[in-house]
């Protein structure tokens, strides 16, 4: 994970818990009927808003990172050599075809051609 990414996640996850244990002093406020409930609830609100935004810049970060560096995909398989190859292939029949050095199954019929035997 690059840099950037990397603290604006640990930002993220920071505010997250920070929000969290908010919520849980706001929670145990209420239920005990203290003058804190009120304030904490208002505050656990906006840190809510807050932690969303901090995992909104996460993904922003991401997508930002991702356009100016590039990504170095790896495949994890040979699923996509082997799709290279057979795009290559069909391309290879298709010039063969427009070339007309091709085997492939005749020339085209037009819809009237189709009632013939």
């Amino acid at each position: 994970m690059p840099d950037a990414v990397r603290t604006a996640a640990v930002r993220a996850v920071l505010i997250m818990s920070f929000t969290i244990i908010q919520a849980m002093v706001a929670f145990l406020s209420t239920l005990t009927g203290s003058w804190l409930a009120f304030p904490m609830v208002l505050s656990s609100v906006a840190s809510t808003v807050v932690a969303t935004w901090a995992v909104l810049d996460v993904w922003v970060t991401r997508q930002v990172w991702n356009q100016r560096h590039g990504v170095v995909s790896v495949p994890s398989s040979s699923a996509r050599q082997i799709r290279r190859e057979r795009r290559r292939s069909r391309r290879a029949e298709r010039a063969a075809e427009r070339d007309g050095t091709g085997g492939g199954i005749g020339p085209r019929r037009s819809a009237g051609d189709l009632s013939r035997a």
